[in-house]
């Protein structure tokens, strides 16, 4: 079966409908209390571009979730045509199991490296058995059936061979129970769970770790396992996964951390950081009775393009994907509100699966009309080399980017004891 490509009737100058943009900004100084700005507009191209496969199946799904279509009683006949149309284009993108649809000669896929090619054939599917689940992860542990209410969901992305990793961060900063802050004024109910994908041998050789996988679950209990081929272009797979356990295992968390097993995360800044940012929030909610706190904080990226580099595992053919980024936070852990997941959630049904986990995430942000939120303490780039060995350089830090397991765990204890002068 080929899918039918005809040209779509294009309603220009139109851009996605916009909610109402939440107080959520950081404030480093006074002189940044000020609201994250406003995405000006759409980040891709609202004429369909018919070289550029992301932004046409994009552009359909615009079209069929705009308001102004959908309320317009002018028109009818063209306007059940182009229904038809996204119908059909939507049902024979690719069947999930069978994978026999193909684009039509102007989408020519096979120009696309293999892994991209592999994406494009799944990006239609989005729900998969869970094959490792943790269905009470946060419930209470006395034998009720009430829930408990973490502070902080820690969801790190890892992969099933990296056990050391997991280890590290269990053993340092990524421990689950009551985590103090900093100021040892406050505290925070920490729970941690891994994100996994399955290893087989279509993304490589792999040793048969099931067995010691299943062990390692059985002692920590902090394993999630989906049915999916690990790989790097299906990281955002793991992002809408998470949110839908979220919502269903652990909907009264307040905040989620989610990053890269190859972070390191001061947890008790960290706390401290959200403990300031619910204070701030009920302060601002007193005035204009807003009840979500819609807070994402990283370190943020903007007006980034595609990397066209072949050679580079960022590459996005131009074929694909045309036009700039959205402002994102990138480099391997962000931090935002478990209520702006489940919205994130949402209107991630309404955005087009992309290959690049981060970028993805912005997009799914600024259809909700919000941007992120940056944070100074975010050294996603790392440290001056010449202050990496020292531990009072990290008082300013919540997260740095990249540790081995060996250098967690040093990190660790060197933290553990900061001198007084820091």
């Amino acid at each position: 079966m080929t899918c039918s490509q005809e040209q779509l009737i294009t309603l220009t100058g139109t851009s996605p409908r916009r909610q109402k943009l939440q107080r959520v900004e950081f404030r480093v100084s006074q002189a940044d209390s000020h609201p994250s700005s406003h995405p000006l507009g759409p980040f891709w191209n609202l004429g369909l571009e018919d070289g550029a496969l992301w932004n046409h199946l994009q552009h359909v799904w615009d079209r069929q979730h705009n308001p102004i279509l959908r309320g317009n009683t002018t028109g009818m006949m063209r306007k059940s045509k182009a229904k038809l149309q996204l119908q059909t284009e939507d049902k024979c993108i690719y069947d999930c199991t069978s994978q026999k649809c193909s684009f039509s000669h102007k989408y020519n896929i096979n120009s696309f490296p293999e892994q991209m090619q592999t994406f494009v054939k799944s990006m239609h599917c989005r729900e998969y058995p869970i094959l490792i689940n943790q269905p009470s992860m946060c419930r209470k542990k006395n034998g009720s059936n009430g829930l408990d209410s973490p502070m902080l969901i820690i969801a790190i992305k890892s992969q099933v061979g990296n056990f050391q990793n997991r280890q590290a961060i269990r053993e340092t900063w990524g421990r689950s129970g009551l985590v103090k802050g900093e100021s040892l004024k406050k505290s925070g109910l920490v729970r941690t769970v891994f994100l996994l994908g399955r290893q087989d041998s279509s993304t490589g050789p792999h040793p048969d770790l099931k067995n010691l996988l299943e062990l390692e679950n059985q002692k920590y209990r902090d394993i999630l396992q989906w049915d999916f081929r690990d790989t790097f272009f299906n990281l955002t797979l793991k992002d809408l996964v998470f949110w839908n356990w979220l919502q269903r295992y652990c909907p009264t968390a307040a905040f989620v951390f989610k990053g890269d097993d190859d972070v390191f995360v001061r947890t008790d800044a960290l706390i401290d950081y959200l403990h300031k940012q619910i204070e701030e929030h009920n302060m601002w909610r007193s005035y204009t009775n807003e009840t979500n706190l819609d807070l994402f904080v990283g370190d943020v990226i903007n007006n980034a393009m595609p990397r066209r580099d072949p050679s580079t595992k960022y590459y996005i053919p131009e074929s694909f994907y045309k036009g700039v980024y959205p402002p994102y936070a990138g480099g391997g852990g962000v931090v935002y509100s478990s209520s702006l997941a489940l919205r994130l959630k949402e209107v991630s049904e309404r955005v087009r699966l992309f290959p690049i986990d981060d970028v993805y995430l912005g997009m799914c942000l600024h259809r909700l009309g919000l941007s992120p939120s940056h944070h100074p303490g975010f050294l996603t780039f790392d440290l001056p080399e010449s202050d990496r060995g020292n531990p009072c350089a990290y008082r300013s830090v919540l997260l740095v980017h990249r540790r081995s397991p060996k250098e967690m765990l040093t990190l660790w204890k060197q933290l553990q004891h900061l001198p007084a002068q820091c």
